[in-house]
């Protein structure tokens, strides 16, 4: 599919989310009623729902939850067999499983403080029940070595993988923007304070001040606020009068109304668009996930297996109307495949006290 020039009048395309984990008005079954085998059918909405108020109400006997796409279902893990009873009444489906919540994020611990090397991420996989550790092919000789041997010493709440690529931010970068010596992507328009603003990476707003709808071309934002690492968001204030829809560009002559944000559940479907690539799905593999760029160390980003490149960066992760992500960094690319990582939409929201429109 060719990349396609959006009109100027257009840059200010966002990205959109998935179904949010909104507390909305979810009954559970009742107690006395009669078990199933097999738990009634669930949006990612509704999942997501009952997945925060079950963990809410089962604290440490609960160890993560993740949505099962085909069956459309939720699945609840669990370290005994009274929370066992206590989901499968709620109408999920329980997964009785080794490791605690407190144990994984212990391990997290260990990983943060003996193993931060560039090159190298990790995030809870409820579906596992393990922490996954992905070191690309820049970990190699002492590096991997002491990786080693702290995995090692975590036993079986660790796994590791090996990725082909590098784990890079995607500076280059929906709808593209450009500044003064790189290209990103347009993640959200959004609002503060009445006035139109854009989210776009944190590293992008790092790096360039200034942004254009064209190379080279007139000013239309500049930066008002930044942060990376740690986080990944960038905000951006227009300067220039220009059309501002809360939407993604779809990139076959068509857009996704965005209309709120939301939070990521495990096993969603989403979709990304990036002025590199255009428009790519996939799943979310992992929350919360640690990134240990060369440039420095991102947390708490949401994983999937969407591919990017880069000028993708900034982008939008979305699901239907809800905004999710901006495109962080990752590897791989959109002919072999890989992973990215993207900066939750509500961390920057609430960074800001800003609103999606």
């Amino acid at each position: 599919m060719k990349h396609r020039r959006i009109p100027k009048r257009r840059v200010a395309i966002a990205g959109a989310g998935i179904a949010a984990l909104v507390a909305a008005g979810l009954t559970f079954q009742s107690a006395n009623a009669a078990p199933t085998d097999q738990p009634d059918p669930l949006s990612v909405k509704a999942a997501g729902t009952l997945a925060h108020s079950l963990v809410s109400s089962l604290g440490a006997d609960s160890a993560g939850s993740y949505y099962d796409t085909e069956a459309k279902k939720l699945v609840v893990n669990v370290v005994n067999d009274a929370a066992a009873d206590k989901v499968r009444a709620a109408g999920a489906e329980a997964k009785v499983v080794t490791y605690t919540l407190a144990q994984l994020n212990s391990a997290r611990t260990t990983l943060k403080d003996k193993a931060a090397i560039p090159g190298t991420a990790w995030s809870v996989d409820p579906r596992s029940n393990k922490v996954v550790v992905t070191a690309d092919r820049s970990v190699k000789g002492g590096a991997l070595a002491k990786l080693t041997e702290v995995t090692d010493g975590l036993g079986g709440k660790v796994e590791v993988k090996r990725s082909k690529g590098t784990f890079s931010t995607f500076i280059a970068g929906g709808d593209a923007i450009w500044g003064d010596g790189g290209r990103c992507s347009l993640g959200f328009n959004v609002v503060k304070d009445g006035k139109p603003y854009f989210l776009t990476a944190g590293h992008c707003t790092e790096a360039i001040k200034s942004w254009s709808d064209s190379q080279g071309g007139e000013e239309i934002g500049a930066n008002e606020g930044s942060s990376f690492p740690g986080n990944d968001y960038g905000l951006v204030k227009y300067t220039k009068e220009i059309e501002h829809p809360s939407a993604v560009d779809l990139y076959n002559g068509s857009t996704q109304a965005i209309a709120k944000a939301g939070d990521a559940t495990v096993g969603q479907k989403v979709q990304r668009s990036g002025s590199t690539t255009q428009v790519h799905d996939g799943e979310v593999t992992g929350l919360n996930a640690t990134v240990n760029y060369q440039e420095g160390t991102v947390e708490g980003l949401i994983q999937t297996n969407v591919c990017a490149e880069p000028g993708d960066s900034g982008g939008a992760l979305f699901a239907g109307d809800t905004a999710l992500g901006l495109t962080s960094g990752g590897s791989g690319n959109c002919s072999g495949g890989g992973e990215t990582f993207f900066q939750p939409v509500p961390e920057a929201l609430d960074a800001y006290g800003a609103s999606i429109g």
